[in-house]
């Protein structure tokens, strides 16, 4: 049986989407991965865009609410920012609970270059710490 995961984060729509895109690209086959925010919002299109410059289409996902996940239970709960760490309600059962802070690119100012240069960064990033974490199991 897969193990659950979930990123959260403050929007959803950023570094909690990456991370539900890296994570069933790299890892699907032995986790089922969602993602969902303290205050949702939508899906960032530059998120969205520099996922697919590495072949993952996160498209067709939608921002979606920490709420409709409340009763379920995760064996990993990963909070992506502070605040979502601050703010994450208490899940049932006996999850496992990582905080992971990256930098919020939505929260990036500039060109449109230098925005999606931080949201690569960011991606980078998470795609970095996904592998570090669940390439040893799960393990820190």
């Amino acid at each position: 049986m897969k193990k659950r995961v979930l990123f959260l984060c403050t929007g959803n729509s950023c570094r909690s989407q990456m991370a539900e895109g890296l994570m069933r690209q790299f890892y699907g086959d032995k986790y089922d991965v969602y993602s969902a925010g303290v205050n949702p919002t939508e899906v960032n299109p530059n998120a969205i865009k520099v996922m697919k410059e590495i072949g993952i289409d996160i498209s067709n996902h939608t921002s979606k609410s920490v709420n409709e996940y409340i009763n379920q239970t995760f064996d990993i709960i990963i909070t992506v920012c502070d605040n979502a760490k601050e703010s994450c309600p208490i899940f049932p059962g006996k999850a496992e609970r990582l905080h992971w802070s990256f930098f919020d690119p939505a929260e990036a100012i500039g060109t449109q270059e230098e925005l999606l240069k931080a949201f690569t960064e960011v991606r980078d990033q998470i795609k970095d710490k996904i592998h570090s974490y669940f390439k040893k199991g799960g393990k820190q």
